[in-house]
């Protein structure tokens, strides 16, 4: 409705409502009347036909239903429950309801009674005052405590008594619960297409007036589910609203209660409501309850399957996030003129980050805050952005460790050196040979790479996974396995399945130490320890293998790892045990420029047969020492470092190894 109309309706409604009440009014008046003249003369009912006149005076009045019409033609009401209703709104309307229902002889109550309406007030039955019917079910109104059903004191809800008087809002019992979304001004191609058969599913639905069957949104992005349910809501004029499984009451009666509360107010408002459930909130079986219990438009969010309903029809749609080619319009709608100077980055921002509509937005709004007219370094300053949003996430669920190390940090023979170079140049050109020469077209199993790094600790799979993170110019997130491996049957699969949903949208590089807590020569099952313990592995290999960033596994010992498992991963780079030489490089590069040095022999350290790890652990204890003692760092200072590095690995300082330091 237009302002104006709207002005008229709720001018026209009021009118409707109070004709309608002093119907109501009229009749007790009789009534009275009736109980207090003799008792055997029946009294005319003067004045119904003015009422009616008056009624049918402001039904013309009326631009659309009056509330009170839509009320009773949703709820099904008979015209005694409607005059019920009515007569329990009197008091609240009207000043006069009071007096006169305590003006009955017989009848000393200032408030409405079921006894009251039953007496005063035609075509009455008993059936209105049963726990199902529709005024008690929908909880229209109240009965109050008393001694007995007929004589305690009735109220209409304050919410439908508002709704009766044309103001419109949501039941305050449900605030907290449940949300409001707004749908997009824009949705990309793909999903708007998802939109338009939602609507026109339950359009034919409410058209052939059957029951509104639910519908099962899958997909891994909750904004963009969001936006898709809020874009059909709106078609249909409907607003959505969100509630999450995790605040559904486990109690059933409470549980029953916002179930009808939920369907008066979808009813009342217009509302369709979304129902996420992540599965991680322990609450699915008072979920699916809830599910069966409730009618209305009802949609659902979820990663599970739902198990066959008893109550209503499932319709299970997919919800995918925009394609590149969709972000990168979308990106460029968001940056506007800058995005014609971007030179193709929209190409590598699209590859590496995997953004809906909302985290596009968001990105475009940071990178392009306090930015200079003529500034060109809006493509580094998006790509930080998505780095940034990209976090959230992920940082409760793993150890972000911040990328310093380059390639002359590391010392490693020339192959894995170029293996390693190798799985960047991978990362860094995915984008062309999976999408622009089409190999994604063949199948996406085994698109995602992958990599296992095995050596003895401290040789330098954590600084290589560095290396690489800093070259890529992404996050790099350490996992430790072994605290994610749970001995409770599924809940590693849920913890790892944590990591890759929270990891794919920025596609950072994914560090899981620890692979021997998971991996082990396992593929023979010998009981149900095996068999689970196997699932494990493939789910993470799975994920592994579909993850759209570069995910790494390191080892301490490969030997323990089955063959069968290390097929599936596409690069196994092993980390040897520095030699002579390669020690003596390690030492030559572990000290800052700006660290003062005095005598320090490269070719003596190097005789410590200790890994780069140990290595830096010394370097670093000696410079806290000659800065304690106000002097350049020495040989002395490195032989004290030694010995604690050494006490440390429960092994003694070989006479071989610091002949000559002192």
């Amino acid at each position: 409705m237009t302002s104006a109309t709207s002005s008229d309706w709720h001018e026209a409604n009021q009118r409707y409502l109070m004709a309608r009440l002093a119907v109501v009014r009229a009749a007790l008046t009789r009534h009275a009347a009736r109980a207090n003249s003799s008792r055997d003369q029946e009294q005319p009912d003067e004045g119904s036909a003015a009422d009616s006149a008056d009624i049918l005076e402001a039904a013309r009045a009326l631009p659309a239903p009056s509330a009170l019409d839509s009320l009773c033609a949703a709820f099904a009401l008979s015209t005694f429950e409607r005059d019920v209703l009515l007569l329990c709104a009197g008091p609240e309307l009207d000043s006069t309801f009071s007096a006169l229902c305590a003006a009955t002889p017989g009848h000393p109550r200032a408030f409405p009674t079921f006894s009251l309406a039953l007496a005063a007030l035609p075509d009455a039955h008993w059936s209105a005052l049963t726990p199902t019917s529709a005024l008690r079910r929908w909880r229209l109104i109240e009965v109050g405590a008393g001694d007995s059903l007929t004589t305690s004191q009735l109220r209409i809800d304050e919410r439908v008594l508002h709704y009766l008087a044309g103001v419109s809002y949501v039941d305050a019992r449900l605030h907290g619960l449940i949300e409001l979304v707004s749908p997009p001004l824009v949705l990309p191609p793909s999903q708007r297409e998802v939109a338009e058969r939602m609507a026109d599913i339950w359009s034919r639905s409410r058209t052939a007036a059957a029951a509104w069957p639910l519908i099962l949104l899958a997909g891994d992005e909750r904004a963009g589910t969001r936006a898709v349910a809020a874009h059909a809501c709106a078609a249909l004029e409907m607003q959505l609203r969100v509630l999450h499984a995790a605040d559904i009451p486990s109690a059933a009666a409470e549980r029953e209660a916002l179930a009808r509360l939920w369907e008066r107010e979808s009813v009342l408002s217009g509302n369709a409501l979304l129902l996420e459930d992540d599965g991680e909130s322990g609450n699915t079986r008072a979920a699916l309850s809830f599910i069966e219990n409730v009618s209305g438009p009802l949609l659902v969010a979820s990663r599970e399957p739902l198990r066959r309903l008893s109550t209503r029809d499932v319709i299970r749609m997919e919800v995918r996030k925009p394609s590149a080619g969709e972000q990168q319009r979308l990106w460029q709608d968001a940056l506007g003129p800058l995005s014609a100077g971007l030179n193709g980055e929209l190409e590598s921002l699209t590859a590496q980050f995997s953004f809906g509509l909302e985290g596009i937005r968001a990105a475009s709004a940071q990178a392009l805050e306090g930015l200079p007219a003529a500034d060109d370094a809006i493509g580094s300053r998006l790509w930080e952005a998505c780095r940034i949003s990209a976090r959230s996430r992920l940082d409760d669920l793993a150890q972000r460790i911040e990328p310093v190390a380059g390639w002359a940090d590391l010392v490693l023979p020339e192959s894995q050196l170029q293996t390693l170079q190798e799985i960047g140049a991978q990362v860094h050109q995915r984008a062309k040979v999976y999408e622009t020469w089409g190999f994604a077209s063949k199948g996406t199993r085994g698109l995602g790479i992958s990599a296992l790094f095995a050596g003895a600790s401290g040789t330098g799979k954590t600084m290589a996974a560095e290396v690489l993170a800093n070259e890529l110019r992404l996050d790099l997130y350490r996992i430790d396995l072994s605290q994610v491996v749970s001995k409770y049957i599924g809940e590693t699969e849920k913890n790892l399945r944590r990591v890759f949903d929270a990891a794919e949208e920025g596609g950072a590089v994914l560090l899981f130490d620890e692979a021997d807590a998971l991996f082990g020569k396992r593929s023979e099952v010998q009981d149900s320890h095996d068999r689970y313990a196997n699932i494990e592995i493939s789910y993470l290999l799975q994920r592994m293998e579909a993850y759209r960033g570069l995910a790494i596994l390191t080892t301490n010992m490969k030997s323990v790892l089955d063959q069968a498992f290390l097929r599936r991963l596409r690069f196994v780079v092993s980390f040897p045990f520095p030699d002579t030489d390669q020690r003596a490089e390690i030492w030559r590069r572990i000290f800052p420029e700006r660290t003062p040095l005095d005598h320090v022999d490269i070719h003596k350290l190097a005789r410590l047969n200790v890994a780069g790890g140990n290595i830096r652990n010394i370097a670093l204890q000696a410079a806290f020492l000659a800065a304690e003692a106000n002097e350049p760092v020495r040989m002395s200072h490195l032989l004290r470092a030694t010995r604690g590095e050494y006490a440390k690995l429960e092994k003694p300082v070989t006479d071989a190894e610091s002949r000559g330091w002192v």
